[in-house]
């Protein structure tokens, strides 16, 4: 019997080793996808694994606090109690070590079986080897509840340093006010990607969100809108003085302070915005006195321009009262820099206002472009003399800008190069590729954006340093900035999904050196970086899935040419030519598919097996006039030329981004064309495909008519239809049908009849992308 215990004993020790084999994980380069991308790893055999023996080692209190803050979570997701102490033990254990030859933000990260090592100058770099260590960790350290998972990280050595030192995320919270939790929770996101700057755009227009003290009608007054969120963002009335405000919020001074000590723990600094002298209806409408008409206003509930009501430079009042609010908001945030706008004043008040024209005359300025100078500089020595900096849009160079002032560029670079050729420091980010409010997809299946085209790609290439600075004017580019503006962001749900993925791709924009990037490699990274994304539940956009055709037709042969493609490179793209569903046994596509015939086309990207992405869908109909000649009464105009002569019969059609290259526009003139069929031909419909986008000037024609004729001599109206203007907020795809009696004619006539004056004034757009004749 002893000897079967005994045997019994030893069965037991070797399964157990062999389960404990058995989970020991094996790393590859594959399971390192850190985001951004460190300048030097080499990962090593083994690895490292937390227990219930794991020591934190820290000598600070705060460098305690942050380790802390990880025990929790690990204990919250795998049941293990880690302690944090002051003593280093012979094994097991994580160590901060200060290491003063490194940079500010610099990290050195050793793991080795026994220990792991973050060596920092400063506390971000201990933030950001944590934030190393949680990339390294299973997915399941993002997860809320108890998990079951072997927690181990690979034995590796890494060194990384920002390449910029500003790498930022601008949260607008004026247009749609957003709460203290998701603030926090962007915080928490911006960390994990080493974003250091969160700039917070507190004032705009549409709500004043920072409580002022000393004027308490800024929240009281200018928090809150009439509630008009059931209408287009660019089509709300202004209400009546008087009707009640019901939508808004603010944060109090104490939830402000309590967002920027958050912030800090992550190595996060909080940049305010108190626009001025622009952007400020909200302030007027709360203290009207400081413009320059001292008329009573409502906050807006939507879109304004051109911005009228904005501070009077000529009052004395206005800049004691600006100085209260910046001496309160300097004291609520530590932050070196003070956003103070500066953008997009319309000077038309300040041009007849006689206590501008008296400043004017008493400072010795020649327009109210200097005058805008005059008090961008007063707002800056006041600041400066406040030991913080002031920064602006690059509208603030207009006039000339004051010696001590930053510069953010957004309209493009110029406003960048122009600063840092002055000798100002800039931050970088431009529209094209940091607007995050711009769609990052296919315009048909994305939730309603500003416009544009910003996709995951396009971000990841951009770079604050232009070609054309100086190597003295790369010394001024700070870094870049990504910016959501809120106006089309009602719920938080929807920021998310504007902010992530893309985001990523910016903080290896402004983190990664330029040799380290490789978008190839990057596109592997952010595919593991959505699996954390799926246990955080953080709502982000797939868009980087959806597959996009270059389609061009052979005038000639009538042969259309549809290439595939999507951002990952590589994809396994499946399809089908027959209107069948597709599937992973479709299809897989290699090279660019020819059609000559109507047909449905179906498109998916695989990944393993599965669907992922959205399904692609176009309808292909080769009609009758399909690449026949189109004769113009007045041409289209040359920005929006479409495929030129063949653009309005060549099978392929728009979509709502009205800059795809299908479209042809006409601004303020009716579209008339004859298309000459060749021979006499039967057909009884007429469809005119048409894109409207109100917010950008574009609009539904009224009117749409059709004409045949047999001999070009004479022709007979067959068909019209009418339709008023409606206001639409949406961007809008319409076909106008037009059914007729069956007619033999070779030649057809087509009039789309433009709005031509517009509400909001101005001349109108007509677009038009195809004529379908049946």
């Amino acid at each position: 019997m002893k000897h079967s215990k005994y045997i019994l004993a030893f069965l037991f020790l070797v399964a157990a080793f062999s389960c404990e084999n058995k989970e020991e994980k094996i790393f590859t380069e594959k399971d390192i996808n850190i985001i951004p991308k460190p300048i030097f790893t080499e990962l090593n055999t083994g690895s490292f694994k937390f227990t219930n023996d794991t020591k934190l080692i820290a000598e600070t209190k705060e460098q305690q606090n942050l380790l802390r803050s990880f025990s929790i979570k690990l204990e919250k997701v795998s049941g293990i109690k880690t302690e944090v102490a002051s003593i280093v033990p012979t094994t097991n254990y994580i160590q901060f070590v200060v290491d003063t030859t490194l940079k500010d933000e610099e990290y050195n990260l050793a793991i080795k079986t026994n220990a792991i090592v973050v060596k920092a100058n400063a506390y971000a770099g201990f933030v950001y080897g944590l934030e190393t260590i949680k990339q390294l960790l299973p997915v399941a350290i993002e997860s809320a509840a108890l998990v079951q998972e072997n927690w181990v990280v690979p034995n590796v050595e890494i060194k990384d340093a920002p390449r910029f030192k500003w790498r930022g995320l601008m949260l607008d919270v004026s247009r749609h006010f957003f709460e203290v939790d998701y603030i926090k929770k962007t915080l928490d996101r911006m960390a994990m990607l080493k974003m250091n700057t969160f700039h917070w755009h507190l004032v705009d227009d549409q709500g004043w969100r920072i409580e002022i003290k000393k004027y308490p009608k800024l929240t009281g007054v200018g928090g809150f809108r009439v509630n008009q969120e059931d209408k287009p963002w660019n089509a709300r009335p202004n209400a009546p003085l008087g009707t009640k405000a019901t939508y808004g919020g603010f944060y109090t001074q104490e939830q402000i302070k309590e967002v920027v000590a958050y912030a800090a723990e992550r190595g996060i600094t909080v940049v305010p915005e108190i626009e001025m002298p622009a952007h400020v209806s909200s302030a007027i409408a709360a203290y009207p006195e400081f413009s320059c008409l001292a008329k009573p206003i409502v906050v807006p509930s939507g879109g304004v321009w051109p911005i009228t009501d904005i501070y009077c430079a000529g009052k004395e009042e206005t800049f004691t009262f600006l100085e209260d609010v910046l001496t309160e908001v300097m004291d609520l945030f530590p932050s070196k820099y003070i956003h103070i706008g500066g953008d997009e004043a319309t000077k038309t008040n300040w041009e007849t206002c006689p206590h501008c024209t008296a400043r004017l005359q008493t400072e010795g300025l020649a327009n109210v472009e200097e005058l805008q100078s005059y008090f961008i500089k007063r707002m800056e020595r006041f600041i400066s003399s406040n030991d913080r900096v002031l920064i602006g849009w690059d509208e603030i160079l207009e006039g000339g800008l004051a010696p001590g002032a930053t510069v953010m560029s957004w309209r493009g670079v110029k406003g960048g190069l122009e600063a840092s050729a002055e000798g100002h420091d800039v931050v970088m980010t431009p529209g094209t590729h940091c607007y995050f409010d711009h769609y990052q997809g296919d315009q048909d299946k994305e939730p309603l954006a500003f416009g544009g085209y910003t996709p995951l790609s396009k971000v990841y290439n951009f770079d604050p340093i232009v070609e054309e600075m100086t190597l003295e004017q790369e010394k001024h580019v700070l870094g870049g900035q990504a910016n959501l503006w809120a106006e089309y962001l009602p719920t938080e749900e929807q920021s998310e999904y504007m902010i992530f993925p893309r985001l990523a791709a910016m903080s290896e924009a402004v983190w990664s050196s330029k040799e380290n990037k490789d978008w190839t490699n990057f596109s592997g990274r952010v595919k593991e970086l959505f699996k954390r994304y799926d246990v955080m539940g953080v709502n982000y956009a797939k868009s980087a899935y959806q597959i996009t055709t270059d389609t061009k037709i052979d005038v000639k042969t009538g042969i259309l040419t549809i290439a595939l493609k999507n951002e990952f490179p590589n994809s396994d793209i499946r399809y089908s030519i027959d209107g069948s569903a597709v599937h992973q046994s479709s299809l897989q596509y290699k090279e660019p598919i020819t059609l000559t015939a109507s047909t449905k086309i179906k498109v998916a990207m695989f990944e393993n097996g599965k669907k992922v992405g959205p399904v692609l869908e176009k309808e292909i109909n080769y009609h009758k006039a399909t690449a026949k000649e189109v004769v113009y009464k007045e041409e289209y105009h040359k920005s929006y030329q479409g495929a030129k002569e063949v653009g309005l019969v060549n099978v392929l059609r728009g979509s709502k981004n009205f800059h795809d290259g299908q479209w042809q526009g006409w601004l303020g003139n009716n579209m008339e064309v004859v298309i000459d069929l060749e021979k006499e031909t039967e057909f009884s419909k007429m469809i005119l495909g048409t894109l409207e986008n109100q917010g950008s000037g574009i609009y539904f024609p009224i009117k749409v008519e059709v004409f045949t004729s047999k001999h070009r001599k004479k022709f007979t109206k067959v068909g019209e239809i009418s339709r008023a203007f409606k206001v639409n907020g949406k961007s809008e795809l319409k076909d106008f049908t037009i059914n007729f009696d069956k007619t033999k004619a070779r030649y057809i006539k087509v009039i789309a009849t433009n709005l031509s004056s517009p509400p909001t004034g101005g001349g109108a757009w007509l677009f038009v992308d195809e004529i379908v004749v049946e």
